[in-house]
This record gives C-alpha cells, sequence and structure tokens, in this order.
C-alpha cells in the first residue's frame, strides 16, 4: 500500500514553482485505498478479521486502478459518447450500439476481471470461496465510482437482475439465463438491466402502458420504454399490463426480455434513439419500442411491482454508495489543491474560511461512508437471518438513497470552487463530477420519492424507525469512551427525531415536512454511527469530530446573524486535516467544550 503525498512535500514543491508548475495537481496516480483512512479503518470494523485479510489486496489494487487505469478511461469515455447504429447497410433493423474502446477496457475490468455482477451469488470471485458479503461489495463500488460512474449503472443492474431471476424465475428460465447472466467470459455472457419509465409512468409506475399477451403459451410485449439505460444489455426486466389485468399497480406482471431468441434472430424491439444526457455519458441510455417482443413471465403474474421493488430497493443501497464515492472523491480532490495551491504567500488550506469550506464537503462524506457501511452490514446480517437487521434495512435504504444522493450535489460544486477556474474546465475531473452527480436524485426515484417512502411507509407503516433507533441505542450505550454528555445530547436528538417522524407520518397535513424528517432520521443516525466508529480502542476519533458538527449544525438550531461557533470548531478543524492518527484523549474536550 503506498503513502499519499503529504502536506509537506506539496508546499515544498510549491515553493520551487514557476508558471505551469503552480497549477494545482489533482488525484491522478493516487491509490484511492491508500488515500482514504476512513474507508480502510471501518472496513476493519464491518467485515470479518478473515475476510478483510483475504479482500485487502483486491481494495488496494482497485484503489489503485481507481486512480490509475481506470481513471485515464473514464476521461476518454466521457468524451466518446455511444454511438446508435439502427440499421445495417441493407436495411435492417439490427441495430447496435457503438462503445469507444476505453469504455470496453472499463467493461472488461468490472466484468471480467473484478466480476462485479456475480460477486453477490456465486463463489470463486476474487479467489472467494462463497459469495462476497454486502459490506465487501458496496466497498469495491465505492473505489470504482470514484473513477468511473457511468459503468456502474449496467454493473449494478446486471447483479440486481440476477437478483430477481434466482429468487422469482421458474427452474426451467433460471436454468435458460443464469448459466449465461454468472459468467464472466465475454463470449457468454448476458449483461442485465431493468425498462420501467414510460412517458406516462415515471414516478407513478401504475400508469404505465405496456401491454403484455399471451399467445400460444408465449408472451409478447408491446409499448413504448422512455428512459432505459444499459439499453442494449442481453436481457432486461420490465412491468408490462397483461390483458384484462386491473388498472393500477395491481394489474402489473414482471418480464424477462432477451436480445436476442434462442435461434439468434433479434427480438421485436428496436433501440429508437439514444438520449443526449447531462451526465452518465460513456454509458447509453435510450428510448425502447417494444413491437411484439417475446419475454418471459418472471414469478407471480400478480406480484410484478412487489418483485420489481426489490431490484429498485437493491439499486437505491448501490445509487446511495455511488454518492458517497462521488462525495470522496471530490474531497480528494478539493484537500490536494487545498494543501499544494499557495495563494499570498502560503497554502490556501491555512486560511479559516477555505477550511470551514473543507469542512462542509469533508462531514457529508463521511456520513455517508457510515451510513453505507452500516447499510451493507444490516443486509449482510438480514441475509443471514436477523429480523432485526432487515427492520433497520427497510429504512437505511431509503435514507441513504434520499440524503447522500442530495449531498452529493452541493459537495460537487464545493469542490470545484476550491480548485478555482480549473474545476469549470472539462479537461479537469470537477466538471463531469457536478454533471454526474445530478442524476443521483432522479434514478430509482426523485428526493420527494424517497422521503414519501421513509415516512409514510418504512415510519407510518413497518415502524422501522424504531428497530433502527434501538439499535443506534445500543452503540451509543458501547460508546462508553465518549464523554458522557455528549452521548446525552446524542440520545436526546435521536428521541425528538423519532417522535418528529412518527408525527409526520400519522398526520397527512405535513406531508410537506417529510424530507425534513427524513433528513432529521439519516443525520441522527450517521451521528450516532460516527461517534460509535470513532469510540473503539484504536479507532480514529476524528469520526466523533464529524458527529458533533452533524450535531451542531443539522440537529441543532441556529441563528443566522451569531457569529460561527469559534474556538471549539477551529480547533476541530486543526485535527480533522491533520495527517497522524486522532485519539479521543485528543477529542474528548471538544465533544462536551
Amino acid at each position: 500500500m503506498h503513502a499519499p503525498p503529504s502536506q509537506k512535500s506539496f508546499v515544498d514543491a510549491a515553493v520551487q514553482a514557476r508558471g505551469a508548475d503552480r497549477i494545482a495537481p489533482d488525484c491522478a496516480g493516487m491509490n484511492f485505498y491508500a488515500l482514504d483512512r476512513g474507508l480502510r479503518d471501518l472496513l476493519g470494523l464491518y467485515l470479518q478479521p478473515a475476510d478483510f485479510r483475504r479482500l485487502q489486496p483486491h481494495f488496494d489494487r482497485l484503489g489503485e486502478l481507481a486512480g490509475g487505469r481506470l481513471d485515464e478511461l473514464a476521461r476518454i469515455a466521457d468524451r466518446h459518447a455511444p454511438v446508435l447504429n439502427p440499421r445495417d447497410r441493407f436495411g435492417r433493423d439490427e441495430d447496435w450500439i457503438d462503445y469507444h474502446s476505453s469504455y470496453r477496457e472499463m467493461e472488461s475490468i468490472a466484468f471480467g476481471d473484478f466480476q462485479f455482477h456475480a460477486m453477490s451469488h456465486r463463489a470463486g470471485t476474487l479467489g472467494m470461496d462463497r459469495p462476497l458479503p454486502a459490506v465487501a461489495k458496496y466497498a469495491l463500488q465505492y473505489l470504482f465510482v470514484q473513477a468511473e460512474f457511468g459503468l456502474m449503472c449496467p454493473i449494478s443492474v446486471s447483479d440486481t437482475s440476477i437478483h430477481l431471476i434466482r429468487k422469482f424465475a421458474s427452474p426451467e428460465l433460471k436454468d435458460y439465463l443464469l448459466p449465461k447472466m454468472l459468467s464472466a467470459d465475454p463470449a457468454v455472457q448476458w449483461k442485465g438491466t431493468q425498462f420501467m419509465t414510460e412517458r406516462a409512468g415515471g414516478s407513478d409506475v401504475g400508469a404505465i402502458e405496456t401491454t403484455a399477451r399471451c399467445e400460444d403459451g408465449v408472451w409478447r410485449l408491446t409499448g413504448d420504454k422512455w428512459f432505459c439505460s444499459h439499453a442494449d444489455a442481453d436481457v432486461g426486466l420490465l412491468l408490462a399490463r397483461p390483458e384484462g389485468a386491473p388498472a393500477g399497480t395491481k394489474g402489473l406482471a414482471l418480464f424477462a426480455l432477451p436480445r436476442r431468441l434462442k435461434d439468434g434472430s433479434r427480438n421485436a424491439y428496436r433501440i429508437v434513439r439514444l438520449k443526449d444526457k447531462l451526465g452518465t455519458r460513456s454509458m447509453a441510455s435510450g428510448e425502447i419500442l417494444l413491437e411484439g417482443a417475446v419475454a418471459y413471465l418472471v414469478g407471480d403474474v400478480g406480484a410484478g411491482l412487489k418483485q420489481m421493488m426489490e431490484q429498485v430497493n437493491l439499486s437505491r443501497l448501490s445509487h446511495g454508495v455511488r454518492a458517497a464515492a462521488m462525495m470522496r472523491r471530490c474531497v480528494n480532490e478539493a484537500m490536494v489543491c487545498a494543501r499544494s495551491r499557495t495563494a499570498f504567500g502560503k497554502p490556501i488550506i491555512d486560511y479559516p474560511l477555505l477550511r470551514k469550506q473543507l469542512l462542509k464537503i469533508a462531514v457529508p462524506t463521511e456520513q455517508a461512508l457510515s451510513m453505507f457501511l452500516f447499510a451493507a452490514s444490516a443486509m449482510d446480517r438480514a441475509n443471514a437471518g436477523s429480523k432485526e437487521a432487515e427492520g433497520a434495512l427497510r429504512i437505511l435504504t431509503p435514507l441513504l438513497k434520499f440524503r447522500a444522493c442530495r449531498d452529493n450535489i452541493p459537495v460537487a460544486t464545493g469542490a470545484m470552487e476550491v480548485r478555482g477556474g480549473n474545476g469549470y474546465i472539462e479537461e479537469w475531473v470537477n466538471a463531469r463530477l457536478i454533471r454526474d452527480a445530478q442524476v443521483g436524485v432522479l434514478w430509482e426515484g426523485t428526493s420527494n420519492i424517497n422521503a414519501l417512502d421513509i415516512v409514510t411507509r418504512a415510519v407510518g407503516k413497518s415502524r422501522a424507525h424504531r428497530t433502527l433507533g434501538t439499535a443506534l441505542t445500543k452503540l451509543l450505550d458501547n460508546a462508553a469512551g465518549v464523554p458522557a454528555g455528549f452521548r446525552d445530547r446524542l440520545r436526546l436528538a435521536l428521541d425528538r427525531t423519532l417522535a418528529f417522524a412518527e408525527r409526520v407520518a400519522a398526520e397527512p397535513a405535513l406531508e410537506a415536512s417529510c424530507r425534513q424528517a427524513a433528513s432529521g432520521l439519516y443525520h441522527i443516525t450517521s451521528a450516532i454511527l460516527m461517534t460509535w466508529e470513532g469510540a473503539r480502542p484504536e479507532a480514529d476519533a476524528r469520526r466523533a469530530l464529524y458527529a458533533r458538527l452533524v450535531l451542531e449544525h443539522r440537529l441543532s438550531a441556529q441563528d443566522p446573524l451569531q457569529p460561527d461557533a469559534g474556538d471549539w470548531e477551529r480547533e476541530a478543524a486543526d485535527l480533522t486535516f491533520s495527517e497522524r492518527q486522532v485519539a479521543m484523549a485528543d477529542v474528548a474536550r471538544l465533544l462536551e467544550s
């Protein structure tokens, strides 16, 4: 593992710099795993020790790739968008998409080398004798996305499509699809996707107009899917309404749509055009016209939406991880720039106003890291049979999707501002990070849809917030090294947040407060997690400082005309931006001052 360059080395270089050498460097060439103290520390907590030891070389290898070759390829692929070829030279509707070689090489790394699509479903990936735990899978996604965001969509939907086929498909359909979908051989492998959105039905899934007709035992689909990411996937999962089925969501069935039929011919659907998107330019999103396409019913004909929602929720968790990853890249870029760029005779990180700006982007980044690892850990425990973990995961998933994806946007903008004018130039990574950040609040439900899910369903119906509250209280009880007064403040904030969420869920007139309640739940959960993480023996206790910053700035009343906190926050910034291990003895006084 290679250590990141120290601030002193940057400053020494800046003193000697002239002309072009005065431009602050970026993170290109760095090992993103070695650079991430928080991830390395927390993986030792959330993974079993034997798994951590076995997988650490792969984390390190992917961290090096993410800062090196993957970063190079992602920059190139962003400038060379996919191209749709609607017909062949004979005028046949043999539509296909051309990708730049940079994208194909990234696919080879993701689907061939690391086998992201299969690592949760079978043994044999990365030398493991069983499927990887969710914590490991999402940590690897987190490292990959720091280089390339667009390709993670095909990776994720391939992974989640396999989950649905394994869980709900008939034995015959499993035998047909799974050997191809689980393969790492590009000559055999079928990649997956999901096609849900229609012009009539976006968030309102019950308005879907695609119809399904069963003719001589074969289902054929007719309709128009409006926003189809990974448009040329080998098999897509989609919802359609069988003829005679009731209106609304109850009448929807889940189908698997192969791109090619068993005889090798193209199925009866066309990619009408590709979307000209703000971000995720490396990956092909398009519109799909279904013209009596052959499809296979997956599971119960009357349970299509319920089944599809499992894929949606898995994708929501992955989106939260992706947002956490992009925020980490943003913070890394900002820190490298702040430590190496000089202005008015000293590094800009030494200026109080910039340090405050850096804290504003660092804190949500650390919150998202803790939240996705805790959610992934809950998934592992739920898969092992824990009902408590299953209940906690029910609310953690939309919480992460809702808040991390929203935070990603101001974090990306703040990191661009640290770099200054160069951050606005497409030659630097900041512009792409800003463009890609926007889609997180759109895919798999807008902020409003996720907030409503959190408050009206996870809180109002499932009572999952109470399960989460019990788990968080236990973590506070276990954080014995943290000053009691600070833990009492967190307990009070937890009680108030849970009560507020319950009130909003119980009173329809308070629907407009759903986002406020959801944000409160996210902030108190992350603050308690970071407190517990920082309290462990030999842990880096700066995480407890992040927790106090969340408590002060997100969960406490603020007077907009009062000066900022003062000495404690300045000391917290000094410790946060130091390059040494921080002990609880260093921060205990600041947690209660």
